[in-house]
C-alpha cells in the first residue's frame, strides 16, 4: 500500500471528537492473513505465554490471554509490515492532533474460548507513555454469536461493543476509555499495540 498524506484524516478526526475511531484496510487481506498465520502458529509452538498486567508483570486471574511481545530490532515480515502502516498512522495522528507520539509497542494476543479481561484502563500507574491504544483483529469470518467483543465503557455510561473481525483496527485514548474483552466460544486473535509519548510522570 502506497501511504496517503490524508488516508487517515478521517480517523484523527474521528478520534478528535469521540476519543475512538474504527479503521478497516489497515493491510490488505494478505497482510492480515500472515499475521493470523503467525499468531496461530506461535500459539501451538507455545511461545505464547500467560500475560501480565501492571507496569510489574504480575500474573492475575484478571485476563485469560496469552501474549507474545513484538521484539523491534528482531521482527517478522508480517510483523514489519504491520509496524511500517503504524508508523505511517502515528506521523498522521501527530501531524493532525499534535499528540506527540515517538514510538510503538506491540504483542500477539491469544484468547481460548472462555479467556476474558476485566473491565480496565491501559495506561500504566505512574507512566503516561501510552496515548493511543490500538487493537488491529486477525480473526476470519467472525460472527457476533461467538461473542468476544471488546466491549468499549464510554463517557456517558454506555459502552459499545466491538467485534474482533480480521482487517479491524480499533484506536482509542489510553488514559481515557475503561474497557473489557468478553469471552468468545473460539480462539480469538490480535495485536495489541499502543502509541506512546515520551513519559511525563515519574514512576
Amino acid at each position: 500500500m502506497t501511504p496517503r498524506s490524508d488516508e487517515f484524516d478521517t480517523a484523527s478526526a474521528t478520534l478528535a471528537a469521540d476519543g475512538w475511531c474504527l479503521i478497516d484496510h489497515l493491510l490488505s487481506p494478505m497482510q492480515t492473513l500472515a499475521l493470523a498465520d503467525e499468531c496461530h502458529a506461535l500459539h501451538d509452538a507455545q511461545r505464547l505465554t500467560p500475560a501480565h498486567v501492571g507496569s510489574g508483570r504480575v500474573r492475575s486471574l484478571l485476563r485469560g490471554d496469552s501474549t507474545l511481545w513484538f521484539e523491534p530490532d528482531a521482527l517478522s515480515d508480517a510483523q514489519q509490515v504491520f509496524s511500517d502502516r503504524i508508523d505511517v498512522l502515528r506521523i498522521a495522528l501527530n501531524q493532525n492532533l499534535l499528540l506527540g507520539l515517538v514510538d510503538e509497542e506491540s504483542h500477539y494476543a491469544m484468547y481460548t474460548p472462555g479467556a476474558d479481561y476485566a473491565r480496565h484502563l491501559d495506561r500504566l500507574h505512574g507512566n503516561d507513555a501510552r496515548v493511543i491504544s490500538a487493537v488491529f483483529y486477525l480473526n476470519d469470518a467472525w460472527l457476533d454469536a461467538e461473542g468476544g467483543a471488546l466491549r468499549l465503557h464510554l463517557a456517558d455510561l454506555s459502552h459499545r461493543d466491538i467485534y474482533p473481525r480480521s482487517g479491524t483496527l480499533l484506536l482509542f485514548l489510553s488514559a481515557q476509555f475503561e474497557h473489557e474483552v468478553l469471552p468468545a466460544t473460539r480462539n480469538r486473535m490480535s495485536v495489541a499495540c499502543w502509541l506512546r509519548q515520551r513519559p511525563m510522570m515519574g514512576d
